[in-house]
């Protein structure tokens, strides 16, 4: 995993320089938010970073609460509304990520040290096994035999996180976007079970993001 302190060393440097940048409401075939798959936190230490991320003043920006906490696996296609049940990528994407995780356990994370980024604030992700990994690389080989386009263009995730909050209009304060985040750069949520991955879709709720479950697969390896 690439360096963290690194990470947030950038982060602090483009928002103190006013170099953020920001989210729009997506829009159909926008480059951004399309269906995506992605694994979620369950249980108590959700509860926690709820509670976290309620503590900062973010007005107008998009807050991450509760299921829409996630750790973004890869992205799949630019935004669509309508994703039926019979779309052929949809159901190629469902058949790719099925054998992908065969085998695999629930993959294991610790959650630690909070950090700003030009476009919003994420918490760390640090694997405690391989199977984040192996289910990135297997998920990309099953895609590829199915004739689904690689969207990403190859790139390779070498850092793991979950967005507590997107910047959605120009940032307005961020001495006190920085402040808040070194104040928990330390915070540690401990150890994380991941048992389930999905393929999702975003809506816009006219605050923030709701998260669509179209198709979910247990890691019970």
């Amino acid at each position: 995993m690439s360096d963290f302190a690194e990470f947030r060393a950038k982060g602090r440097a483009a928002l103190l320089s006013g170099r953020a940048t920001h989210d729009t409401v997506m829009v159909e075939g926008a480059g951004r938010w399309g269906t995506t798959a992605l694994l979620r936190p369950q249980g108590e230490i959700v509860d926690r970073m709820t509670e976290l991320v309620s503590t900062l003043d973010a007005p107008g920006h998009w807050v991450h609460r509760g299921p829409t906490l996630h750790i973004t696996l890869r992205t799949l296609e630019a935004y669509r509304s309508d994703i039926p049940p019979d779309d052929p990528l949809r159901r190629a994407c469902a058949e790719a990520l099925a054998r992908a995780a065969d085998g695999l356990p629930p993959a294991r994370a610790r959650l630690t040290g909070v950090s700003p980024h030009g476009g919003g604030i994420v918490l760390g992700v640090r694997p405690d096994d391989d199977t984040l990994a192996t289910l990135r690389k297997r998920f990309a080989h099953a895609l590829g035999t199915r004739g689904v386009r690689d969207y990403e263009r190859g790139r390779v995730r070498d850092r793991w996180y979950v967005s507590l909050v997107h910047f959605a209009r120009p940032l307005t304060n961020p001495g006190e976007i920085v402040e808040w985040c070194d104040a928990h750069a330390d915070t540690d949520f401990g150890p994380a079970t991941l048992p389930t991955a999905e393929i999702v879709r975003y809506a816009h709720t006219g605050t923030g993001i709701h998260v669509d479950s179209l198709e979910q697969v247990r890691l019970t390896g």
